[in-house]
């Protein structure tokens, strides 16, 4: 698929217009339409084939004839003019945490800076001291976000890998020669980010299905065609390595390529101390194989319960699966709604009924409306007047609908003086609110603690959305004192969120884990803005399961009931 390729050809134009200062407006639909392609789960070609793009919410008729000019000749004139007089070195500081267009474009206009070397070694020389708007934190900050930039271009977000992997594992599944095929690696673990993405398949005709896979739809570059091993490069740009082996090998090899390296090796150590050997062709006990086409035989012959992949870092899990003490970790069947989402009354793209059909198709039960708040005006925030009315709205549309409830909520935000952007006499009047902060990222740890837990107390506030306000590719977050939200939550009934955006994933696996040990409840929710966001659902579970969360520990695998008694306890 080309949908990310073109998603960045619409984010740099966006940026470089901002760079040479252009109108707003039209930066902003460059935007949309990036953040729209990004994120949709169908093929943009085959969308394009069949002269849908327009049906793409966001997309006209002029950001539609780019996409086909791309699809059709792999170049875009708009991108080509745009990009006049700009090098592809200073659209990648653009991509610096830390570094907006205004800020690469006053270092080129007063440095001559033009690239990331120009700036490392403009920083080395102390000459960004003394700029307009620029001081020790932004300097601190700018050195933190080249540190970040150069980590993120090592690896990829499980946000782009997870789709890569369901297409090639659903393209090669009918394949009569394949036995069994799954992922491996750090995504089988559901780790944030990943490295290349490991597949693995068992079956006779090495050779055959190493052909099938190198001349899949997608692939743009063939690395390596053996006949047990293919690695291809795809459209998205990622690296995929397909491995075959024996189906008597299969459990020991999906075992072994899973990891992590750390789980490995104290398994190992424990095998040894019995006297076995473990590789990725089985288990052994001398030269005799005693386990190995199923993964489970590693573990049962180890004296120990089968380990989920999304535990196998570790931390503990190898000695509560010797106790028989793992927990029963979510399953995405457990989810009954999703309790953060964006309609188009505010920055969303979809209608509540569009939303709430999506969401009957998911199985789920309810579905939470939870649009922005009046501070937020780049996301079109709602005012009081229009909350209500969006109330009003609401409960007319859940009249037509049978075993499945519209929630009303708001996304509020948290102020700089940690009061609430709506009155309590508004929020009283909702099912369940959201509330989260936005704005003043670079008050102290202190200030940002106080705002939060002054939320956390608030009677009507039900869930903290994403608790750190990071974004994995872009910035670490605020600085909070976590331990202290945490324990606020526990204390007074609130749940903390994982945003499951795979740009944010946050809480992330450690503080889930956290969370629940201090007996703090958790959210897993979208904060989808149009339809195709909501299928991250999975990636926030997956963040749930390595965080060793249980159904029990998640408010929306309650059902409609419990989920409402649960939001109006804190009232009460």
């Amino acid at each position: 698929m080309k949908n990310h390729e073109i998603a960045a050809l619409f984010e740099r134009i966006a940026n470089v217009l901002e760079l040479k200062g252009e109108n707003t407006f039209r930066i902003n639909s460059y935007r949309k339409a990036a953040r729209v392609i990004g994120d949709l789960t169908g093929d943009i070609e085959d969308l394009a084939r069949a002269e849908k793009l327009t049906d793409i919410p966001g997309i006209g008729e002029g950001t539609a004839e780019k996409i086909v000019e791309y699809i059709n000749t792999g170049k875009m004139s708009k991108y080509e003019e745009v990009m006049k007089g700009v090098s592809e070195e200073t659209v990648a500081l653009m991509q610096i945490p830390g570094l907006g267009p205004k800020t690469v474009a006053m270092l080129n206009r007063e440095l001559g800076i033009a690239s990331l070397n120009d700036l490392e070694k403009a920083l080395q020389e102390d000459k960004l001291q003394g700029l307009f708007g620029i001081g020790d934190k932004k300097i601190e900050n700018i050195v933190k976000g080249i540190e970040l930039f150069k980590t993120s271009q090592q690896r990829i977000s499980i946000g782009m890998a997870y789709p890569v992997v369901k297409r090639i594992i659903e393209g090669l599944r009918h394949n009569p020669q394949i036995r069994d095929i799954q992922a491996a690696g750090s995504l089988r673990r559901m780790k944030e980010t990943i490295g290349d993405i490991d597949i693995l398949v068992s079956g006779t005709e090495g050779t055959e299905i190493i052909k099938s896979f190198v001349n899949m739809r997608g692939v743009t570059q063939i690395l390596a065609a053996g006949d047990t091993k293919g690695s291809v490069r795809v459209e998205e740009g990622v690296q995929v390595d397909l491995r075959v082996v024996r189906e008597d090998e299969f459990g020991a090899a999906l075992q072994y390529f899973t990891g992590s390296k750390e789980h490995n090796i104290h398994l190992r150590e424990i095998a040894k101390k019995k006297g076995l050997k473990i590789s990725e062709y089985g288990i052994f006990k001398g030269d005799k194989k005693i386990g190995g086409q199923l993964e489970d035989d590693i573990y049962k012959i180890l004296g120990m319960d089968w380990i989920p992949p999304e535990l196998r870092e570790n931390r503990g899990e190898i000695e509560a699966a010797q106790a028989g003490k793992l927990p029963k970790l979510i399953e995405i069947s457990d989810i009954k709604g999703d309790l953060h989402n964006h309609s188009n009354w505010s920055d969303g793209i979809p209608t509540f009924e569009e939303m709430a059909r999506h969401a009957m198709k998911m199985g789920y039960k309810y579905l939470v409306v939870s649009d922005h708040s009046k501070s937020l005006h780049v996301a079109n925030g709602l005012k009081d007047d229009e909350l209500l009315e969006e109330i009003e709205e609401i409960d007319k549309l859940n009249k037509k609908f049978k075993g499945f409830t519209l929630l009303k909520a708001t996304e509020v935000d948290i102020k700089a003086d940690g009061s609430l952007d709506f009155p309590d006499k508004i929020l009283e009047k909702l099912d369940l609110v959201v509330a989260s902060i936005h704005s003043g990222f670079k008050q102290g740890k202190e200030k940002i603690t106080e705002r939060m837990i002054a939320a956390i107390r608030n009677p009507y506030v039900n869930i903290i959305a994403h608790p750190t306000g990071r974004l994995i590719s872009k910035r670490e977050g605020y600085e909070v004192d976590l331990d202290k939200v945490i324990e606020a939550c526990a204390e007074t009934g609130t749940a903390l969120e994982i945003n499951c955006f795979y740009d944010r994933l946050d809480l992330n696996d450690i503080n889930c884990r956290k969370a629940k040990e201090t007996g703090a409840m958790i959210s897993i929710s979208t904060d989808a803005h149009h339809l195709d966001q909501m299928w991250m659902i999975e990636l926030g579970v997956g963040i749930a399961r390595r965080g060793w969360l249980e159904a029990k520990n998640v408010i929306n695998t309650f059902p409609p009931d419990k989920l409402k008694a649960f939001c109006k306890k804190k009232r009460t």
